[in-house]
């Protein structure tokens, strides 16, 4: 009789044990979620574009003639005063090389006013042999017409033969000035490059170009002396400490800021800067973004507010992110947008109720890449689910994992 006494007990036990397994092995499993409260704060509502740094005026030197430049005087960085320091200097240029049909029509020119100078002297020293004869016919008429050996007339055939004679003789000597003049002209169309006529340049050089404004050289095109042509630009000079932002924002997003809006720069290796908007372009411009899509462009500059010593560090086209503030509220309800998502045509989210979820129908208003505005449906103090996965259903059982732990779930089946 004992003997099935203790059977019949163990036989209860180990089906007491069965059926504690068996309630383990089945029974729901909290679901380990993270948990964030529903809070009032301030919210920005902000447009996000990447932009580069400016400086504001910028001041870029040409040639102002052809000719051959020296190298630089300048490097890049290096301070420059207005009207005063020479950032570059041109010389002119040595003359270009002859083709052998030009060599021989430049030859043959010389021999033809060589010869024609020689002609122009010949006629000068006849002019003069002319000159001398006519002043003394005119000085020996002169003599006769005064004793009254010869009339009156005579005398005045001998003043004009004097005078054609001088006339003559000075048209001489201008012939042959601009047989020479000409001559010097036709040798210097022989000069080349590599002849010894060519003066050396040295440090005689005809025009020095000065700074046009106190700053810094921010660029130099080439160091080294060449050939420069009119208009060519030769370097840059700006004020690093003067910057400036510029972004390209799709036109969608420009319309929705305005002259003044505050922002915030940042991603440009430093602390975030304080920045605002200044002017925005009345125009847009077609660009072709990296997929390949036209979009629709428009340039907006900001300002940066601060000392310069805060962006000691910035200098031209350096990237920096921004951020513009479009809408900004002091006391507002707020959710993190990792915890919403849409269940058919409405915002939703999982509202922790006594350990367990409850799906709860909210109404969103602004909103930006972190939280948003809630209108109705939730209350201050609310805690909800941020990223719920598939496996949060309405009713499920939570477990906070951030208080999970040796104080065991925040939540228990009840």
């Amino acid at each position: 009789m004992a003997f099935l006494t203790r059977r019949r007990i163990l036989a209860g036990l180990g089906l007491a044990a069965l059926v504690v397994l068996v309630f383990l092995a089945f029974r729901p499993q909290p679901v380990p979620v993270d948990l964030a409260t529903v809070a009032r704060g301030a919210l920005e509502v902000t447009v996000e574009a990447e932009g580069v740094t400016r400086i504001r005026q910028v001041y870029q030197v040409s040639a102002p003639l052809a000719g051959y430049t020296a190298r630089s005087p300048v490097e890049v960085g290096d301070p420059v005063t207005a009207f005063e320091t020479v950032v570059a200097a041109i010389a002119p240029a040595a003359p270009a090389f002859l083709d052998v049909r030009a060599r021989e029509e430049a030859e043959a020119a010389v021999t033809e006013w060589e010869a024609a100078l020689r002609a122009a002297e010949a006629r000068l020293e006849q002019r003069v042999s002319d000159l001398e004869y006519a002043t003394a016919q005119h000085d020996r008429s002169e003599a006769l017409a005064g004793r009254g050996i010869i009339p009156q007339s005579s005398l005045d055939d001998a003043a004009l033969r004097l005078r054609v004679a001088e006339t003559a003789l000075a048209a001489a000597r201008s012939e042959r000035e601009m047989a020479e003049a000409t001559l010097a002209r036709t040798r210097a169309a022989l000069i080349g490059p590599l002849s010894s006529d060519v003066a050396e340049t040295g440090d005689a050089c005809c025009v020095e170009i000065t700074a046009p404004a106190s700053g810094h050289v921010l660029s130099i095109v080439n160091r080294s002396a060449r050939l420069v042509q009119p208009g060519e630009p030769l370097l840059e000079i700006g004020e690093p400490g003067d910057l400036e932002i510029e972004v390209d924002l799709l036109s969608r997003d420009a319309v929705r800021i305005g002259p003044g809006a505050s922002a915030y720069a940042e991603r440009w290796g430093g602390p975030p800067l304080g920045a605002h908007v200044r002017r925005i372009d009345p125009a847009a411009f077609t660009k072709v973004s990296a997929l390949g899509i036209e979009e629709q462009r428009v340039r907006v500059y900001l300002d940066f507010d601060g000392s310069a010593a805060d962006r000691a560090a910035l200098g031209e086209g350096f990237r920096i992110y921004v951020r513009i503030v479009e809408w900004r509220g002091e006391d507002v309800l707020q959710v993190p947008i990792s915890s919403l998502f849409r269940t058919g045509d409405a915002w939703t989210v999982f509202r922790a109720d006594d350990g367990r979820a409850r799906l709860t129908t909210v109404e969103i208003g602004r909103r930006n890449a972190e939280t948003a505005e809630v209108m109705e449906g939730l209350a201050d103090g609310d805690r909800i689910v941020t990223y719920p996965g598939d496996r949060v259903l309405d009713g499920a059982t939570l477990l906070d994992r951030g208080l999970a732990g040796a104080a065991g779930p925040s939540y228990s089946d009840g």
